[in-house]
């Protein structure tokens, strides 16, 4: 009952200029019983994140003036924002626009035309692995320059502080607790967002590059099973 209230109390801005599709979103969000501020252009959603930091934003690629792209990075470049979960919803399905938005920062990506029941599974999941439990001072891995410290939810590479989204420190600390165990795309998926929720294994790969290319030369420490998935060397 607690998990349930506290993702209904939760504050979403919608970003999205076509009309009718923000009226769907936000109807189907309110009735989920979710605090909904919407906007359809991206300098006024960027105004409405700067007045109140939401839980989460839903985010268009599409919109006039400022694209969704460039919201996306003026999101995450700020100290006081850069840590809200953003989903991206586009009519592009490409993989190029799936790559380009996870790669700045997005925490998930939902192709139009999508249904209700998704988009509130995609939410709740999101807001479910984004919100921080505190868990117990003995999780902090070291491996080589590499840091993983969860009670912190820090990462530092020789020392230095590195920005990782809450879905790409998952992954990270998912691989890295285990050492040497192949995990396939789908139980990354799993471990990361639930099952519950259907996600294109691809965008497993997106965050994998985005690691490797923020933990460099460490990033080298996560590596491809052709045919299998990933895991993590110890040394």
């Amino acid at each position: 009952m607690e998990d349930k209230l506290s993702m209904s109390s939760s504050d979403i801005v919608v970003i999205e200029d076509a009309e009718d599709i923000q009226d769907v979103i936000v109807y189907n969000l309110q009735r989920g019983g979710y605090v909904v501020r919407a906007a359809g252009n991206g300098e006024d959603g960027l105004a409405l994140i700067s007045d109140q930091a939401p839980d989460l934003v839903i985010l268009d690629l599409m919109l006039p003036g400022i694209d969704g792209l460039s919201v996306c990075q003026q999101i995450r470049s700020s100290s006081v924002t850069k840590t809200i979960p953003i989903i991206i919803v586009s009519a592009k399905e490409e993989e190029a626009d799936v790559v380009i938005g996870l790669g700045v920062g997005a925490d998930d990506y939902i192709a139009k035309p999508f249904s209700p029941r998704e988009l509130l599974a995609r939410v709740k999941a999101v807001l479910r692995r984004t919100s921080y439990r505190e868990p117990p001072p003995e999780k902090r891995i070291k491996i080589h320059n590499l840091l993983i410290d969860v009670l912190l939810h820090e990462v530092r590479l020789s020392g230095q502080l590195v920005a990782l989204t809450v879905t790409e420190f998952k992954i990270l600390f998912q691989l890295a607790s285990q050492p040497g165990r192949a995990f396939s795309r789908e139980q990354l998926l799993h471990q990361v967002v639930g099952e519950s929720v259907v996600i294109v294994a691809r965008n497993i790969d997106v965050h994998i590059r985005a690691l490797r290319k923020k933990l460099a030369p460490e990033g080298d420490l996560i590596q491809m099973i052709r045919g299998v998935g990933y895991r993590f060397l110890s040394q």
